[in-house]
């Protein structure tokens, strides 16, 4: 009798687990998980294409100091932004050194590569020094990622 009772036991055990998790995945609240450990100031809408991709951002290696900064950077870089130039594997932007220091580039490219690890950061002085540029490039299938997240027309 006791045998039967421990078997009943684990079977309810069993079903409330698989019923748990049907409703976690059925409401959306695995998306909702993966998406919040895995990628930066992604929207709701735009969950699902970054959970599909093999790139995605690691939401939890700023604190929120070092995000708030890497915001207004981000702001800034992208409001500066001269001119975008495609490249074989990525793209390059295009800054004055009058609008934005290089200090506060490497400042981007730092924090950046905390999140997204994935991407590849070179940063050029050009033209005697009237031309800051910043290139992003990785693995084949990056320039998608980079069109996508840093707004690229």
């Amino acid at each position: 009798m006791s045998r039967m009772k421990d078997r009943l036991m684990e079977v309810g055990r069993r079903s409330a687990a698989s019923g748990a998790l049907a409703m976690l995945l059925t409401s959306g609240g695995a998306a909702g998980l993966l998406a919040q450990s895995s990628a930066i100031g992604v929207k709701p809408e735009r969950q699902a294409a970054t959970m599909q991709s093999k790139f995605y951002c690691n939401t939890k290696a700023l604190n929120p100091t070092e995000r708030a900064r890497h915001k207004q950077l981000s702001e800034k870089l992208a409001a500066e932004r001269k001119e975008i130039v495609e490249t074989e594997k990525g793209y390059e932007f295009q800054f004055s050194p009058s609008d934005i220091s290089l200090a506060e580039l490497a400042e981007w490219v730092a924090a950046e590569s905390k999140c997204c690890p994935f991407l590849d950061f070179h940063i050029d002085v050009e033209r005697e020094g009237r031309l800051l540029c910043l290139r992003l490039t990785g693995e084949e299938g990056i320039k998608a990622f980079i069109r996508a997240e840093f707004r690229v027309r």
